[in-house]
C-alpha cells in the first residue's frame, strides 16, 4: 500500500509539473507599483515573449509557471518604464557631440568653454554648441558676436540658447547663410545694434543659418543615437515622444530599430512641413513594436526666456513687446483641417497666453465638441484664466514639462507680472480639465532625468530646496498623479495605453527597478534615488554596476 501511495503521489506531482506554463522570467521579492486603474501593488510578476503574463505572490506564481530566469529584486521598488511625453531624442543625440553650454554663468564662460572645445576638433569644421541662458548671467541681455568674430574670423560658430528658440552666430556663419543687416522674417528676428547684426537670431531667424550646418553621416548618426539611447536607459526611460522630425530621420531610426541597433520605443511627431504630410498620407500611420508615427508637431510661438512667446499683453519687462506667432492663424487652421480629415494627432507648441488662445480656438473649430483624437498642446505654459475650459470642453491634452516651472521660476514673474504668472505652469488646474495629464522633460532643453520631472511636479522646488515653500504649490501634483503622468498617462497621450504604461497582463514588460520608493521617500531624498535596472520587453537594457 505504501508503495502504491508513493507511486500515486509521484504521478500527481509529475502531472502538476507538466501542467505548469513555461515563461521566460520571474521577478520577485520587490514592491511592484503597477500604475493600473486602482494603483495596485504586487510582489512578483511573470514575463514571457517580452510581455507580462501574470502578477501576484511569488508562491502562487511559482505554482503556475516554470521560468527560465529569475530576478530577485532584493526588496527594491519596481515601476512601469518611464515615458517622456515630450522630448527631442534625435536632437539630444546630436547634442551629445556638441559643446555643452549649460550652466554657464556669464558670456565670458561661454567663450572659455569654446577655447577648451576647439582644441580637439577639426579646425575647419563648424563649432556647434547649446545650452547658454542669459537669464542666468549678471547682465541678462542677449550677448553680441564681437568676440566670436575676432576669435573665429574664418570658422563658422553657431551657439543655440537652452530653449532652442534663439541662437548666436558669428559673422562667418551669417555670411555662409546669406544673412544681412536689415533682413526681416515672419515669426523671427535678426537682432541689430547700431546698424550691425549682433549675431542673435530668434525663432524663425535661426533657420537660414541652421540649414548650412552639415548633417552627420548615417554611421555618425548611428553612434550618436546609440549613446543617447544608453543615457536614456540609464535614467529608466523606455519610451520617448520625439517631437518634430522629418520623415527621412524616421526612416533612418526605423532601419536602426529593425537591425536591433536601436531599442528605444519612439512615438514620433513629424514636423509641420509639406513633405512630411505627403509622406504620412502615402504611407499611412506607422505602427511597429518600437516605432509609432501618427501626429504632427506644429509651432505656434517661441519661448518665454527669449521673449518669443506670444502674449495677449506686453511683457512686463519689455514695454511695447508681446512676442509673435511663428506662422499665421490661417496656416494653423489649414494644418488643423488636413490633420482632422485624416484622423491624425495635432500637437502644437504653445507657450504664451495669446498663442494658446489662438490654437485652442482653432482646435475647438475642428474638434467640434468631445472626441478621442487627443490633440495636444505642448507646454501649455501660460494660459489666460478664461481659456482653461477649452481643454475639458474639447478633450484637448495639455502635455507639460514640470522642470520648466522650476527652471523659469526665478524670472517668470518679471516677464509676466504678478497676476499673469498665477495662471502659468498650472499643472493641477490643467489636470482637472480631463482628469489626466502627460509629463515630459523637453530634453535637451532640460535634463533627461524623469526623477527630476517627478520631483519638480510634486515638490515644485529646485535641487537646492528653493524656494522653501515651493513655487506656486497650489498646482503641485500628488505622487500618484506624477507617476501616472510619467507612465500610463504618457502612454495614453500616444494612443498606447493598451500596450504599455502600466504593469498588467498582456502589456509590454517595460519596467524599472529603483533603490528607494518614489511613493514614500522624504522629498529631500527624491533626487538621490538611483535606477538599478531598466528592462525593455523583458530584456535588461541597463544595469547599474
Amino acid at each position: 500500500m505504501r508503495t502504491l501511495a508513493l507511486v500515486v503521489l509521484i504521478n500527481v506531482c509529475m502531472i502538476a509539473c507538466h501542467t505548469k506554463k513555461e515563461a521566460d522570467l520571474l521577478v520577485f521579492n520587490g514592491t511592484i507599483y503597477t500604475a493600473d486603474s486602482s494603483f495596485s501593488k504586487a510582489e512578483a510578476m511573470v514575463i514571457k515573449d517580452g510581455k507580462i503574463v501574470a502578477l501576484g505572490t511569488k508562491n502562487n506564481l511559482e505554482k503556475q509557471y516554470t521560468c527560465k530566469e529569475r530576478l530577485d529584486a532584493a526588496g527594491k521598488f519596481i515601476y512601469p518604464g518611464f515615458i517622456d511625453a515630450h522630448a527631442h531624442f534625435a536632437g539630444y543625440a546630436k547634442a551629445v557631440s556638441e559643446l555643452d553650454l549649460v550652466n554657464t554663468r556669464q558670456w565670458e564662460e561661454v567663450l572659455h568653454r569654446l577655447s577648451d572645445y576647439e582644441t580637439s576638433r577639426d579646425a575647419a569644421a563648424w563649432i556647434i554648441g547649446r545650452g547658454w541662458d542669459q537669464n542666468d548671467w549678471p547682465d541678462k541681455e542677449f550677448p553680441t558676436n564681437e568676440a566670436l568674430n575676432k576669435k573665429y574670423p574664418n570658422r563658422p560658430v553657431y551657439l543655440v540658447r537652452i530653449d532652442g528658440h534663439a541662437a548666436i552666430a558669428n559673422n562667418k556663419a551669417l555670411e555662409l547663410a546669406g544673412v544681412k543687416a536689415g533682413d526681416t522674417i515672419a515669426g523671427g528676428e535678426y537682432q541689430v545694434k547700431n546698424g550691425k547684426l549682433t549675431g542673435v537670431l530668434v525663432d524663425n531667424a535661426m533657420d537660414k543659418v541652421a540649414s548650412q550646418i552639415p548633417e552627420p553621416s548615417f554611421e555618425e548618426l548611428r553612434t550618436m543615437l546609440g549613446q543617447a539611447q544608453a543615457n536614456c536607459f540609464e535614467q529608466g526611460l523606455t519610451s520617448i515622444h520625439d517631437c518634430g522630425l522629418n520623415y527621412d530621420m524616421v526612416e533612418k531610426m526605423e532601419a536602426m530599430q529593425k537591425s536591433g541597433a536601436l531599442k528605444m520605443r519612439l512615438y514620433v511627431m513629424l514636423s509641420d512641413a509639406k513633405q512630411n504630410y505627403d509622406y504620412l498620407l502615402k504611407r499611412g500611420i506607422i505602427k511597429t513594436s518600437r516605432m509609432h508615427v501618427r501626429g504632427f508637431k506644429v509651432f505656434s510661438d517661441g519661448a518665454l526666456g527669449s521673449r518669443g512667446a506670444c502674449l495677449l499683453h506686453d511683457y512686463s519687462d519689455r514695454a511695447g513687446w508681446k512676442g509673435f506667432l511663428l506662422s499665421s492663424p490661417e496656416h494653423f487652421d489649414s494644418v488643423a483641417r488636413v490633420i482632422a480629415a485624416q484622423g491624425w494627432q495635432m500637437c502644437t507648441h504653445a507657450i504664451g497666453d495669446s498663442a494658446n488662445r489662438t490654437i485652442l480656438e482653432i482646435y475647438a473649430r475642428h474638434l467640434k465638441g468631445r472626441n478621442d483624437l487627443r490633440w495636444r498642446i505642448e507646454h501649455a505654459q501660460v494660459i489666460n484664466g478664461n481659456d482653461f475650459h477649452f481643454f475639458g470642453d474639447y478633450q484637448i491634452v495639455p502635455s507639460v514639462q514640470p522642470t520648466h516651472a522650476t527652471s523659469d521660476m526665478y524670472w517668470a514673474g518679471s516677464r509676466l507680472g504678478r497676476d499673469r504668472v498665477k495662471d502659468a505652469y498650472a499643472y493641477l488646474k490643467l489636470l482637472k480639465q480631463n482628469g489626466w495629464i502627460p509629463l515630459g522633460t523637453d530634453f535637451p532643453v532640460e535634463d533627461i532625468s524623469p526623477l527630476k520631472t517627478f520631483y519638480a511636479a510634486v515638490v515644485r522646488k529646485d535641487a537646492t530646496g528653493f524656494p522653501a515653500s515651493g513655487f506656486q504649490v497650489e498646482n503641485a501634483l500628488t505622487r500618484e498623479q506624477a507617476l501616472r503622468g510619467m507612465t500610463i498617462w504618457a502612454a495614453k497621450a500616444a494612443f498606447e495605453e493598451q500596450e504599455k504604461g502600466s504593469l498588467e497582463p498582456g502589456k509590454l514588460a517595460d519596467f524599472v527597478v529603483l533603490d528607494y520608493d518614489l511613493m514614500q521617500a522624504p522629498e529631500t531624498e527624491l533626487l538621490k534615488i538611483k535606477v538599478l535596472k531598466t528592462y525593455s520587453g523583458g530584456e535588461v537594457v541597463f544595469e547599474k554596476k
